[in-house]
């Protein structure tokens, strides 16, 4: 058994199978988390507000409000880490769990050992919420202010919400400005081996940050694309 979290984190699972939400939550309680459960997207969406988890497994086809729903409520106004678990398993369903926000995808049927890996994954890469802040660490671009330390965006002094992930790839091309970044080293460096999947969700989380970052995405200044090759950010 692996070690309990020097910190316990409390995980909510939305899931409408009975036996795969017990299981789920009697694994993660033994590793020493937290856990809050529903089998509705409605009543997982009001429990993700009023108690606000450290981390979300969230299931695609929930009654009430479907996992999507769910999602793309939560992205509105938190940043709380989300990993999509379903039954569909096609590159198609994995790309829109994405888009919604979810930061991982999960495809039944998975294994505890691996549910486990993954939440430990997320909860690494999000911020911290009773830990002192170390040092702030800025970076500048322009208009685009990035506080590593409070893991906080700025463009043009308004903030900019942005996704556990989407702040490590910002990050990491912040910091290597001027290179030619291909997919994989970019998958290595960012996702390092908590990703089991295909390169373009590379792709898709660029697509996000030129959303937010470019003054016209459809013709993006600071994140180039090479073709052949990868990426590249005008620093």
């Amino acid at each position: 058994m692996t070690a309990a979290p020097a910190t316990t984190a409390t995980i909510l699972i939305i899931e409408d199978e009975e036996a795969l939400l017990l299981a789920m939550a009697h694994h993660l309680r033994r590793e020493g988390y937290g856990v809050l459960t529903a089998a509705r997207g409605d009543d997982g969406l009001r429990l993700a507000r009023e108690r606000e988890p450290d981390a979300i497994v969230l299931d695609l086809m929930l009654p009430g409000v479907d996992g999507m729903g769910v999602c793309r409520a939560l992205r509105r106004d938190s940043r709380v880490p989300i990993i999509m678990v379903t039954a569909l398993g096609g590159e198609g369903d994995r790309i829109v769990g994405l888009d919604a926000g979810a930061d991982d995808y999960l495809p039944k049927p998975f294994g505890m050992r691996e549910l486990l890996a993954r939440v430990r994954a997320l909860l690494r890469r999000a911020p911290a919420r009773t830990a002192e802040p170390p040092a702030e660490d800025m970076l500048r671009s322009g208009d685009l202010e990035v506080n590593a330390a409070r893991r906080e965006v700025r463009r043009g002094g308004a903030l900019v919400r942005m996704k556990p992930r989407e702040f490590e790839l910002l990050l990491f091309l912040l910091r290597n400005p001027g290179q030619v970044l291909s997919r994989e080293h970019i998958l290595e460096s960012v996702w390092e081996h908590d990703f089991h999947g295909d390169a373009r969700t590379v792709d898709v989380h660029v697509r996000w940050l030129r959303q937010k970052i470019e003054a016209n995405a459809a013709s993006p200044e600071r994140i180039r694309t090479v073709r052949g090759s990868g990426y590249l950010f005008e620093g």
